[in-house]
């Protein structure tokens, strides 16, 4: 049974905390990244046959267990994959900066000169479920920003191999080389390369514990998107809801892991109440059954409060990484939402069509970084010089001004750097 608070009963560090690594995870981590960096791909081997319980041949994703995979995947699916990647790529198309040019002031040039990150990692998880959409999520992007080299990383089946449907989704979104390496292992390849795999400058995609704690470690040798934790919704709505469909979004999260969360703040007790019987009724229907009750039993809950005036305060406060605003007029409120990865408006806008066919990004920020978090786009795969130009006339205009507040920060050689130009000094 999901647990119904009113405002302000709510222990707050049950509310999407932000879970920060056990002791034996890190120091597990910080071991399986040393071995990686001291003995490269037998390193990988060894892992994946403790791990992933494989022995495998190669690291690296045949040409031929491509075409195989691509042989045995439905004709219509790859056309849903299509379609998905197409509309991914015209939302991202959209977010694409471009360089430009300051000339306002005589013999001054200025501008910023927007570059590609030339090798970017993807991790696409692979233990539960597979992901095929993290591929066209997190590999589309970089493709549009222009990134040269996408080096993805996946965890094998039992049977040694990718599943078919994550290699579907990298031939259609033009992924270079695939390799079947999972967990902090792959992590640690990609940020200090081996025989096999190259070393990237930036790594993103999801995954477990061990791989959320491998970025933070790697963090400084290469860029990282951010550490994400367990999947999160909060749905807003008032008693015009469809309790039903409610609680079938709430599941839809529930159901991806144990420690997923799924909230639901309303401003109608019998509402809440008709939500909590349609998650009882409707959890024995799902296949993920156990994954999903563990999720409701132990992190799930629906919060009352007095209006929806607050029921947008306690969402702000939260920062959800998928927030539905299930209300008849939710444009009306789209301008208060403050932090949110990710935004549904209205009754037909369920959470999992944003997870694979709408277009914007589904990798988000959780545990409450929606505050200052973004959701994965285009700008996380470029990166931006600035430049300078002056000429000496427009330079001697201010010469005297750039000396007189570098010795008011006691850095005369700034000074004579600029003055040098102009004067015969000692």
């Amino acid at each position: 049974m999901v647990r119904i608070f009113n405002y302000g009963e709510v222990p707050n560090e049950q509310i999407f905390a932000r879970r920060g690594s056990a002791a034996d995870v890190e120091g597990v981590v910080a071991e399986i990244v040393a071995e990686v960096i001291r003995r490269g791909d037998a390193a990988l081997y060894a892992y994946t046959k403790k791990f992933d319980g494989v022995e495998l041949d190669s690291l690296e994703v045949s040409e031929t267990e491509f075409d195989e995979a691509l042989a045995s995947v439905e004709p219509e699916f790859m056309d849903i994959l299509r379609e998905a990647a197409d509309n991914i790529r015209a939302y991202h198309e959209k977010q694409v900066r471009r360089d430009f040019i300051m000339s306002e002031r005589d013999g001054v040039l200025l501008g910023q000169k927007i570059t590609p990150i030339e090798k970017v990692g993807l991790y696409v998880p692979n233990g539960t479920a597979a992901y095929p959409s993290t591929v066209l999520m997190d590999s589309i992007p970089a493709k549009i920003a222009g990134c040269s080299e996408l080096v993805m990383v996946t965890p094998p089946s039992k049977d040694g191999r990718v599943d078919a449907y994550i290699l579907a989704a990298a031939r259609v979104a033009g992924i270079d080389r695939v390799f079947k390496v999972g967990g902090a292992q792959a992590i640690a390849a990609l940020a200090y390369g081996t025989e096999s795999i190259p070393a990237v400058y930036k790594i993103v995609g999801p995954g477990n514990a061990y791989v959320a704690e491998a970025k933070k470690q790697v963090f400084g040798r290469v860029a990282i998107d951010v550490v994400a934790g367990p999947s999160e919704v909060l749905a807003l709505a008032d008693d015009s809801g469809d309790a039903r469909i409610v609680a079938a979004d709430l599941l839809s999260q529930a159901e991806h892991d144990v420690m997923s969360t799924a909230v639901l703040v309303t401003d109608s007790r019998a509402f809440a109440e008709k939500v909590a019987a349609e998650i009882d009724r409707q959890l024995p229907l799902l296949p993920r059954y156990e994954i999903a009750k563990a999720s409701i039993e132990n992190n799930g809950m629906i919060i009352v409060v007095e209006n929806l005036e607050l029921a947008v305060e306690v969402a702000n406060e939260i920062a959800p990484e998928h927030l539905e605003l299930c209300v008849d007029e939710p444009f009306a409120w789209l301008d208060k939402i403050k932090n949110a990865g990710s935004i549904f408006l209205g009754k037909n806008c369920p959470e999992a069509l944003g997870d694979y066919m709408a277009g914007p990004n589904h990798t988000l920020p959780t545990g409450g970084i929606a505050k200052f978090a973004s959701p994965l786009s285009v700008d996380d795969f470029v990166k931006k010089s600035q430049f300078t130009y002056y000429t000496g006339e427009a330079l001697s205009r201010i010469a005297e001004k750039i000396a007189a507040f570098a010795r008011k920060e006691g850095l005369e050689g700034h000074a004579r750097s600029v003055l040098s130009r102009f004067e015969d000094l000692p």
